[in-house]
């Protein structure tokens, strides 16, 4: 995910790149390997956030870490270049999945990577264009991802979802105000 959105794009190196939900920090970490300027990760979970601290020092690298919910993060204006995300697909809690876009593309002002179920995948363009501020929104890869169950809630041992890579570009201030 990481590697594509530099090696197609540019949106990490000398960026700066803010890992929204970024639990143990993978995404983050991936980002700041890539050569990124600054990364900032955010999650709710504190436990979570310990690991990914531990995770930048076995890495030896840098990685401000904030804990707090994705929507109440009262970030003003596009202050990161890109983010990344895995957030929650929203099928416990129905709608954080576009609770975390709807935040990142108002924060990000270059690129936002997010992982959503391709079942999903027209809601998600058609909000993203005309609710939350993109300008242009690209499924740049189809992916299928082996959910183990992680969590008391999941019912299955695991479960193979069809997952999207999307690639979306915040629409400029220039643009959002004309």
């Amino acid at each position: 995910m990481l590697y594509t959105a530099e090696n197609s794009y540019g949106d990490v190196s000398n960026k700066v790149v803010a890992d929204f939900g970024c639990g143990c920090g993978t995404l983050g970490l991936a980002a700041t390997l890539l050569d990124a300027e600054h990364v900032i990760g955010i999650d709710v979970d504190d436990e979570s956030l310990e690991i990914a601290s531990i995770n930048a020092d076995d890495l030896e690298v840098e990685m401000g870490l904030i804990q707090c919910e994705i929507k109440n993060l009262n970030w003003r204006g596009q202050i990161v270049d890109t983010v990344v995300m895995n957030p929650p697909f929203g099928t416990r809690k129905k709608g954080v999945d576009m609770e975390f876009l709807s935040v990142a593309l108002k924060v990000a002002s270059e690129a936002v990577y997010s992982l959503h179920k391709t079942t999903t995948r027209e809601h998600i363009k058609r909000a993203a264009l005309r609710d939350y501020n993109a300008s242009s929104a690209e499924v740049i890869c189809e992916l299928r991802y082996d959910l183990p169950k992680l969590y008391k809630f999941h019912k299955k041992k695991e479960v193979d979802i069809a997952v999207d890579l999307w690639r979306f570009v915040p629409k400029s201030k220039q643009e959002s105000s004309s």
